[in-house]
């Protein structure tokens, strides 16, 4: 609306400078369309300047994440970008299994970390601050200016449970190329019956804790011993490819 206005006023007061004869109406009119003008240019550029008749509004969405490997590893995958790790770029999926995966967003609004957790479940918890109008009179008064839901900060939290391992993306293809490898085949392998082994001991020194386990307690200390034993797979596999 605003921009309409600054519009119409221009031209209005144009067309009684150029057009009205009549010296007294030309004055009024003239005056009438020149505040009209230069109160909605006033109006605009404290908008844009000062976020006039706006509000900061903060949300916060949380969303359940997978590692971009597209395997059961447990692995926290990012880009590093600069020195300070600040402007890192973390990878992700949103499926177990997906083409193309996520990545955090790379500017100057948006912060992204990792924060290790003791949960089992990966999550993304991004907090946003954006600029919002007041109410529906200034959103109506401004519309069409580009400035409402305007990003002023963001911040990405990944939490990822403490066995999950961080590499970067070169580390990432590495271990990749080594598990498709001959020698990738027979660690793999050797690592089938180590694991099993593994997982076995961990639920049978639950058990001796709480022999009153249920299926479901089993079966979520099962999948965690699986994900502790392949975290120490990949390091282990890591140190050999350096």
């Amino acid at each position: 609306m605003v921009i309409i206005l600054t519009f119409l006023g221009a031209l209005a007061f144009f067309a009684c400078m150029m057009f009205i004869q009549q010296k007294e109406l030309r004055i009024i009119l003239a005056t009438l369309t020149g505040i009209v003008f230069v109160g909605s240019t006033l109006l605009m550029t404290l908008n844009y300047s000062h976020h006039f008749g706006m509000q900061k509004v903060t949300t916060t969405t949380t969303k359940r994440i997978y590692s971009a490997s597209n395997s059961s590893m447990p692995l926290a995958i990012y880009q590093p970008v600069g020195k300070s790790g600040r402007d890192d770029v973390y990878i992700y999926n949103t499926k177990v299994k997906q083409k193309t995966p996520n990545h955090t967003q790379a500017n100057e609004y948006t912060t992204s970390r990792i924060k290790w957790t003791n949960g089992s479940t990966p999550q993304l918890v991004t907090t946003e601050t954006r600029w919002q109008y007041r109410n529906d009179f200034y959103k109506v008064l401004y519309a069409w200016s580009g400035m409402d839901n305007t990003l002023v900060k963001r911040t990405n939290v990944l939490e990822y449970p403490r066995m999950y391992v961080k590499l970067t993306t070169s580390q990432a293809a590495k271990l990749a190329k080594v598990a498709k490898s001959a020698m990738g085949a027979k660690l793999q392998s050797q690592a089938a019956e180590q694991g099993r082994a593994f997982v076995t001991s961990k639920v049978q020194a639950a058990m001796i804790k709480n022999p009153n386990m249920t299926a479901k307690q089993i079966q979520e200390v099962s999948a965690q011993a699986e994900q502790e034993f392949q975290a120490q797979s990949v390091k282990q596999i890591l140190k050999q490819v350096k």
